[in-house]
């Protein structure tokens, strides 16, 4: 809807009763989980049976809260530091591609960047399998003709680090180019004039103007990597991720613990998007 333009009222009434509904269809599914987390009853579904913090305390042969779940909290543990590494790779290796693609002089810039792009458009399924199959293929060969036994060509933590990181790297490397784009390269050619290196302008003139599409794509790749399912179910070992882990008990069977680990999720979610929105009202 344009302000600028005259509107007739049922056309605003009809796009804000629209707005409202897809609000609520994207925040009532949160809100449910939310509030099924303090239900006390057994089961994952309505009616309301009462108030209770046992799904998040509780440690009784009746009922197991989250905090008293060793494997819930060890899955949580190994989604972080798969989340970290990744994140931490992919901003690099992103941030860096970027710079590349930005470059003028760039052989086959073109078909090396479609390729840069494949795995946000192949399904997520298809890249788990695949890299289990090629890493699976590498592994058994070194073995056979080398006798070398590289672990993270097996389903392990680092495989998962390799996979999510094929797809990661895309996002960082799409959201930092798109600030790159807003970049002025005379500054870049006034570090240069002033006898500084290639590499000096980037470090002290690119990088600090990048910073905050850095800072964001890296908490992107974090998130994307912390709820990733499609692939990390092929790779990992013998420690799941907590999609994974959720998805295996949810299969067998399912307790209001669940809500409260999506609960918490939500939360952890809302204050860091708060914190972010507040640190940059301020730096404005």
């Amino acid at each position: 809807m344009i302000r600028s333009l005259p509107n007739s009222p049922v056309y605003k009434y009809t796009y804000r009763f629209y707005a409202i509904c897809f609000f609520i269809f994207l925040v009532m599914p949160l809100i449910a989980i939310s509030v099924l987390a303090f239900n006390n009853s057994d089961f994952v579904a309505l009616p309301w049976r009462g108030f209770t913090l046992d799904w998040f305390f509780a440690n009784t042969d009746q009922r197991t809260g989250f905090f008293a779940d060793d494997g819930l909290i060890q899955s949580i543990f190994i989604s972080i530091k798969t989340a970290f590494y990744v994140a931490t790779l992919s901003t690099i290796v992103g941030t860096i591609a970027a710079l590349l693609f930005e470059e003028e002089k760039f052989r086959f810039k073109g078909l090396l960047y479609f390729l840069a792009l494949t795995p946000l458009v192949i399904p997520g399924v298809i890249l788990g399998i695949s890299i289990l199959i090629s890493s699976t293929m590498a592994g058994g060969y070194l073995q056979d003709h080398f006798g070398w036994d590289i672990e993270f060509l097996s389903p392990s933590f680092w495989l998962v680090v390799l996979g999510q990181f094929s797809f990661a790297a895309t996002y960082v490397m799409r959201l930092v180019g798109a600030r790159l784009k807003k970049f002025d390269r005379t500054l870049e050619e006034a570090a240069l004039s002033l006898k500084a290196t290639r590499l000096q302008s980037i470090i002290y003139v690119t990088i600090p103007f990048l910073r905050p599409a850095i800072i964001g794509a890296f908490v992107v790749a974090f998130l994307i990597s912390f709820s990733n399912f499609n692939t990390t179910i092929f790779l990992i070992g013998s420690d799941p991720t907590l999609p994974v882990d959720l998805y295996s008990r949810i299969k067998f069977s399912s307790t209001p613990v669940l809500n409260a680990v999506s609960f918490l999720i939500v939360v952890f979610i809302t204050v860091a998007a708060l914190i972010s929105l507040f640190l940059n009202r301020n730096k404005k």
